[in-house]
């Protein structure tokens, strides 16, 4: 069985911002969005960022997220990689398509992905 879900169904409060330097950025209880239809698996994939903002609090997963990042960038000396290797990001890329995972998301998930 899975840890609670936080967000019971929210999906975030999608707003395009069209100047966006990325494809989605989740800052709840909002996901910001570049383009006018984004994919459902843009969608997931931002929805878990806010389940993870959810437990951890907002900012303690800032402080954590640009800490690893820095960290993360240090060792592969290149943003993409430190980006792409960041736990938060890599729960949200290994599961964005799977629709059903936040209900079934174990609580601080995350953590597996370290």
């Amino acid at each position: 069985m899975g840890g609670p879900d936080l967000i019971s169904g929210f999906k975030g409060i999608v707003v395009r911002v069209p100047s966006l330097w990325v494809m989605g950025l989740a800052f709840y209880p909002f996901v910001f969005v570049k383009n006018k239809r984004p994919g459902e698996k843009l969608l997931h994939h931002e929805r878990i960022h806010l389940q993870q903002q959810l437990e951890m609090g907002f900012l303690l997963f800032y402080l954590w997220y640009f800490i690893e990042y820095f960290i993360r960038y240090l060792h592969y000396r290149n943003h993409y990689l430190a980006y792409r290797n960041i736990s938060f990001e890599r729960e949200a890329f290994s599961q964005e398509s799977s629709p059903l995972y936040l209900r079934q998301r174990r609580f601080w998930a995350f953590r597996n992905f370290l």
